[in-house]
Parts: C-alpha cells; structure tokens; sequence
C-alpha cells in the first residue's frame, strides 16, 4: 500500500547497538520499528526521503569502533547505521528537488524514511535506462572510486600488468574491466571457485586464482607474473599486500583503496617488505572517492556509454528487505556476498 503524505507511518529501522572489537557479528545491530510523519517541516528546505536501496560497504565495520581514524564519524549507538542510499523524494521545501526525484549519497540512514534537513550531498539521478540499485555500486561511490583510483593514479600502459584483489567485489571487478579496455593484462584474486570462474568468464580477465588454496602467495604470484607487476589495485592489505612488493616492477604504482584484511583485528599486521618501495621505486599512494568528486559528470558520462556499449557488466548480491540488512554487512567479511552486496528496502 502507498504511503501517504501527511500521515504518521511505521519506521523499520536497523540500528547500532555499541562499539565492539574484533568481527562484527549480526547481533550488533537490531531491527526495530518507530513512527515518523511524512512530512516535511513548515517553511523548512528539507527533504524527505523513501529509502529504495541501501550499500554495504567494507568502511562501515570502521565506524563500528570507538576511534575511528581523522576524518571519519563513528556511529552513536543507539542510532540506525550510515552509509550510502538510493531513495525517492515524498515531500519537499528544497527548490532544487521536487516530488518524485530519485536521488543518491551518503548520510542515508539504515531505516524506511528519512527528513533530510542538510541536501548537500544528494545527488539526483537523471537517467533512468539503468537500474537505479547501480547507484550504490557501479554508478555510485565504488564505481567512482574504481575509476578514479585507476585512471586518475595508475597512469597504465597498454600491456601492463595490473593485478587487483577482492577482485569479485564491488571495486575490483570494475579495475578489472577498466584495465582489460586499456589493453592491459590482468590477474585477480578472490577466495572462492564460483568467484574465480566469474572473473575469467563474465569480466573479462586474463587469469584469476583463489587465494584461499594458495599457502605462499609469493609462488603463486611469480607463476601469475613471471615477469612482475606494474600495476597492484589493493583492497586487502595485510600478507597480500606483502606478497606483492616482493613482485613488483621498477617503478610499478600500487594504488591503495582498502584493507578489509585488517578492519577487524585488534592489532593490525604489519609489512615486512616495505625496502623493496625503495628499491624497485614504487610509488604508493592511498586515495579516497571524495578527493575525485569533481570528476563525477566525466565518469558518468564514461560509464554510462561502456552499459550502453556492453563493454562493462557489473553483479550485485541482492538482499531482500531492510531486516536482512545485518546478515548483509557481516557477509561481506565471511565472503559471502558475489559481487556488490545490495539491501533492497523497497524498489518503488
């Protein structure tokens, strides 16, 4: 049944219930249920907000700790979790959206509706040819970062030798395809058999191994690139991270987007063969998609032309339900998910 402007409606919500250490378990988070009028303030510029899709994203078990690094917010327990939304405009006082806008950002909080009083950071989604769950993903935050960080830091080559890792994920499977349309050559890793055959089969790249039936990464690199790696796009950190600079080439590039090997351990690992940065001259470099929002229209534009083209295809992993929201988002570091973990709140 629709909702109704005006009147006061349940509000399924999944919240934050407190810091914790280690892995985050599903019972950190609880699914209850307030009321909310569907209405904006008298006189206000707010909008609000019906939340269509939801992203799980590894940054979030972050915000789960006491202390976060600078730069970041830590959620407040007791409140739903934050993260990055797809939703539709109810009602409105803003004068640049209007009823029915569909839009996307961050700051979407984990529950059915929303009044958003700060519209800063919404983004109206204006082409409607593309399923609007891509704004989580390939069209959202992921895709940009994966676009940005390729493009704009690892300066490729056709004929280079790019490896990336998680490369089933919601980035890495984008860094994989972005790199085969440059003529590159490219290798990722992942941690089952249906995520190998995905990489080798529907995204294109060269070659693919799991890293779980690997017990020395380093053999299983050399025979990957018995020649070296120009190019490592890394979102694990940790022993993979090691294992590649011992196979790096001089002057390889090493673009630093994640480390979800790391996030739950109390005492992250540390690098062991950081000297061949200095030998081999690699230049390393962490990066984030809000230093590359002004480049938002190009990629746009860019990627809407690859789906229109079949040059890239992208797989989400898609939750039903704002309740299935918890396993979701613990999934994604069991290795659950196949692709871009998606939670469907509602799809009108």
């Amino acid at each position: 049944m629709a909702s109704v402007v005006g009147e006061e409606v349940s509000n399924k919500q999944v919240i934050f219930k407190d810091y914790f250490t280690g892995f985050p378990k599903e019972s950190d988070m609880y699914v209850t249920t307030s009321t909310i009028k569907l209405k904006v303030p008298e006189g206000s510029n707010a909008v609000l907000l019906k939340n269509l899709y939801l992203s799980c994203d590894p940054y979030m078990r972050i915000l789960m700790q006491r202390v976060v690094p600078n730069g970041l917010f830590n959620y407040t327990p007791g409140s739903p979790l934050i993260g990055y939304g797809v939703a539709k405009v109810l009602d409105c006082g803003h004068p640049d959206f209007k009823v029915g806008d569909l839009v996307w950002g961050p700051n979407t909080r984990w529950e059915e509706y929303k009044v958003i009083m700060e519209t800063e950071s919404l983004k109206k989604i204006k082409h409607s040819n593309v399923s609007f769950s891509y704004y989580t993903g390939l069209l959202g935050m992921p895709g940009m970062t994966a676009y940005a960080g390729f493009h704009e830091f690892c300066s490729l080559k056709k004929g280079e030798y790019v490896f990336v890792s998680a490369a089933s994920g919601a980035i890495g499977q984008l860094v994989g395809q972005f790199a085969k349309l440059c003529g590159c050559y490219v290798v990722g890793s992942a941690g089952s058999k249906e995520k190998v055959d995905l990489l080798k089969h529907k995204f294109g790249f060269d070659d693919a191994f799991n890293y779980n039936e690997e017990h020395d990464l380093d053999a299983a690199l050399k025979r990957y690139f018995p020649e070296g790696i120009d190019i490592y796009f890394d979102n694990v950190g940790g022993k993979t991270l090691d294992a590649v600079l011992l196979n790096m080439r001089t002057h390889g590039r090493v673009a630093v987007c994640g480390m979800i090997s790391q996030y739950n351990l109390d005492q992250p690992k540390g690098i062991k063969n950081m000297m061949h940065i200095m030998f081999k001259r690699i230049h390393v470099k962490g990066f984030s998609f809000h230093d590359y929002r002004h480049l938002y229209p190009k990629f746009l534009d860019t990627l809407l032309h690859y789906i229109k083209e079949r040059k890239i295809v992208y797989e989400e992993d898609i939750a039903e339900g704002l309740e299935s929201g918890p396993a979701a988002l613990v999934g994604l570091f069991k290795g659950r998910n196949i692709g871009k973990q998606v939670v469907v709140v509602a799809r009108e």
